[in-house]
């Protein structure tokens, strides 16, 4: 038995090859996500980043390469049946959100902690959502599609927290939202991330995902174009120009 240690990636992709149909997506991407960090993927649209992360929980299968995920052992992702991937601890909150508009927001949590027996562990999850966003708490009777695109997203989070994962994987949780309201979403994932939930980000605002990150990836095209500690990657000329508006 394998366990994550400070040295040692909770998950290891290893040239991993992504297609849809006979368009190849990832040509052989090699990342790692330390335990405890917020490692960010940044990249243009297109370049494969949600695609990864599909391909991580199993909603899309690799083609080629190994995902290895060790939070208490080596599990073979791209082996495993995307159940068994969020019983494991890996919750994806997808680009879109996602939430089911014709349940109210507590049906919509509760779904999550669908593989939660322990009632006490699931109220205890359902404060921790409560605690991290207060709107869904006051809201949790209306129906999730009449929250604003900000509630939504905040819900989304909370679902996907409900399993309590260790890995959180997160696609382009600003995506549509107001600047104030990004604010907060980032605030929170960094709240998450102190408490103990590893993340992998993907984000187009490179500003705000470099600034919470502790490691960063760009994707460019299906393949790692640049990898390195946030600060690191955030003060590259490339970076700068192409994702950050900066000369």
């Amino acid at each position: 038995m394998t366990s994550a240690t400070a040295t040692e990636p909770i998950l290891f992709v290893d040239h991993l090859v992504a297609r849809y149909g006979a368009i190849e997506a990832l040509h052989g991407v090699t990342l790692r996500v330390m335990p405890g960090k917020i490692v960010c993927l940044i990249g243009a649209n297109g370049a494969g980043k949600s695609t990864l992360l599909r391909t991580i929980s199993g909603l899309l299968p690799a083609a080629s390469g190994a995902i290895n995920y060790t939070p208490d052992r080596t599990l073979q992702l791209h082996r495993t049946p995307a159940h068994k991937i969020v019983a494991a601890g890996v919750s994806h909150v997808p680009e879109g959100r996602g939430i089911f508009p014709n349940m109210s927001v507590r049906e919509n949590l509760d779904l999550g902690a669908y593989l939660q027996s322990d009632r006490t562990k699931l109220e205890s999850d359902r404060r921790r959502v409560f605690e991290l966003f207060p709107r869904i708490r006051e809201r949790q009777k209306q129906m999730a599609g009449t929250l604003s695109g900000g509630e939504q997203q905040m819900l989304a989070i909370g679902r996907a927290l409900m399993s309590s994962p260790k890995l959180l994987l997160l696609d382009e949780p600003s995506l549509g939202l107001a600047p104030i309201l990004v604010e907060q979403i980032f605030h929170v994932i960094r709240t998450i991330n102190q408490q103990g939930t590893t993340v992998l980000l993907v984000e187009q605002n490179a500003h705000m995902a470099l600034q919470i990150a502790h490691y960063a990836y760009v994707l460019e095209t299906g393949n790692i174009a640049l990898e390195g500690p946030a600060p690191e990657v955030r003060g590259n000329d490339q970076v700068r120009k192409a994702y950050l508006g900066e000369d």
